[in-house]
């Protein structure tokens, strides 16, 4: 299962995404590198306040990128889905 998310995971790269963790977390993000082990998002941000990291609008990075066990994973989706 892990070589299927390596591969979503490559394939969706510089993009935000939904992922889903075994222990029912939600991590929503730009993917910023992959690994064989991990996968390192950089966290993303619906704010309320108007302002984002580098550009208005109420959306934004913050936070530095973190990795996560590919093998944690149960359920990768872009996250644009969810945001129209």
């Amino acid at each position: 299962m892990s070589q299927h998310y390596y591969d979503l995971c490559c394939r969706y790269n510089g993009k935000v995404v939904r992922i889903q963790d075994r222990h029912g977390n939600v991590h929503v993000g730009k993917i910023c590198r992959v690994t064989r082990s991990k996968v390192f998002i950089q966290p993303f941000n619906r704010r309320g306040n108007g302002f984002g990291l580098g550009f208005y609008g109420g959306y934004g990075y913050y936070g530095y990128p973190y990795g996560i066990g590919l093998g944690l994973i149960t359920g990768i989706a872009l996250a644009g889905l969810f945001f129209w």
